[in-house]
């Protein structure tokens, strides 16, 4: 019967685990949403797209504002898919994508004026501004969002991540800046970047900067810090930022910069996102399996073990993050089938306690109770997930024990 159960209930949890991939209708498999408004600090219809993680009913996701939106849609939204869901990956939490398609790219994507009156670049502050009094309000009134933000930005997007840190510092918390073109205007911003990092406090705010191979055949990092050619331009600015960065750490910024010698200014961003991304949520993922199946530990050290886990996410958040219920439901009943049922029951209770509402929460008590041989309290659970909206798969196991206990 422990052995039936368990089994019913792991088919089940594939079956459900499958069910998660975007809806697919008629052939086709849709992932995320083009939704538009009009920015009256710009003055044109801006096209986003948007992904939502699935199953997302009363729930709330940190966000991620991603440049260049149309290039780096797709890998952004399925890694952080992959690293938040998939095969119970936690490395990532969930998350909300909002990628900004372009209109104009050279004149939102550059802070200052370069070149004559027909060139049109410089509008970096309007677009910054647009996303601050316009995009944000719009995204968190229409989509599951919560007040926690990373931008992520390549090339001249990786110019805009920095300046927007270093001259809009409360509009995110976290920023990618990819292979940015600070050499832009002079260098103009890696300057005011210099004298910010040594001057201003960045308490609260994180920065990965990846860097591509776009030296010369040759050179290498070490040699381009004393070249002065056009040639290195590029990646000296980058260089001299993330070495300036990591030197004024005083200033509380967590900064953490990586040099891809394989990788050109093309190819760096999707390598970076992922890189960058670990980084921004290094102390998200979930504690190792062998740590939770840990024989010398106790009941009360497993469960703190857990709750304290996520109270750290919900401090970095702002906000409470509960363990996920179906995630300590897999950890219960596996304990449950290793003979280790007083961690398991502590699991089930644990989930009760956070959701006591869920009729999925009651039927795994149930489950563990007729485990345990004890009807009556089986009986009591399975009754309770029905009152809450159980599925007819709980009201036949009721009538079996209900038989069984006549």
């Amino acid at each position: 019967m422990k052995k039936l159960l368990l089994l019913s209930f792991v088919i089940g949890l594939l079956v459900r685990c499958d069910s998660t991939n975007n809806s697919t209708n008629e052939g086709q498999i849709s992932f995320g949403v083009k939704d538009s408004l009009y920015s009256e600090v710009i003055g044109e219809q801006r096209e986003v797209w948007v992904y939502v993680p699935e199953d997302a009913d009363g729930k709330q996701f940190p966000v991620v504002y991603l440049l260049d939106g149309r290039g780096h849609f797709y890998s952004v939204a399925g890694m952080i898919r992959q690293l938040s869901t998939i095969n119970g990956n936690t490395v990532l939490p969930e998350m909300v994508v909002v990628a900004i398609a372009n209109t104009n790219r050279f004149r939102d994507l550059t802070p200052t004026h370069v070149g004559d009156s027909t060139n049109v670049s410089g509008g970096g502050d309007a677009f910054t501004k647009f996303i601050r009094d316009e995009l944000m309000p719009y995204i968190e009134n229409k989509y599951p969002t919560a007040n926690h933000r990373t931008m992520i930005g390549h090339s001249l997007g990786g110019l805009m991540a920095i300046n927007t840190l270093i001259n809009y510092p409360e509009m995110f918390d976290n920023y990618i800046s990819i292979d940015p073109s600070l050499w832009w205007d002079d260098k103009k911003l890696l300057k005011e970047s210099k004298k910010a990092l040594d001057e201003m406090e960045f308490d609260g705010k994180s920065l990965f900067v990846g860097i591509a191979n776009t030296m010369p055949k040759g050179m290498d990092t070490t040699r381009v810090a004393s070249d002065t050619t056009r040639n290195t331009n590029h990646i000296r600015a980058i260089l001299d930022f993330s070495q300036t960065a990591f030197a004024n750490l005083q200033s509380g910024l967590n900064f953490s910069w990586k040099y891809y010698d394989d990788e050109d200014h093309g190819s760096v961003p999707l390598i970076s996102e992922f890189d960058g991304l670990k980084f921004l949520f290094s102390w998200h993922r979930f504690p190792k399996w062998s740590e939770i199946m840990d024989t010398e530990k106790s009941v009360d050290d497993l469960t703190q073990l857990i709750v304290s886990h996520h109270e750290k996410i919900s401090s970095k958040f702002g906000y409470e993050v509960l363990p996920k219920e179906r995630q300590i439901n897999t950890i219960g009943f596996t304990l449950m089938n290793r003979g280790m049922s007083e961690k398991a029951y502590a699991m089930f209770d644990l989930n009760i306690r956070n959701y006591p509402d869920s009729p999925d929460a009651q039927e795994s008590m149930g489950d563990y109770y007729v485990a345990q041989e004890d009807t009556d309290k089986a009986i009591g659970f399975f009754e309770t997930a029905i009152e809450l909206g159980a599925d007819d798969a709980v009201k036949k196991k009721l009538d079996e024990l209900t038989k069984t206990d006549n």
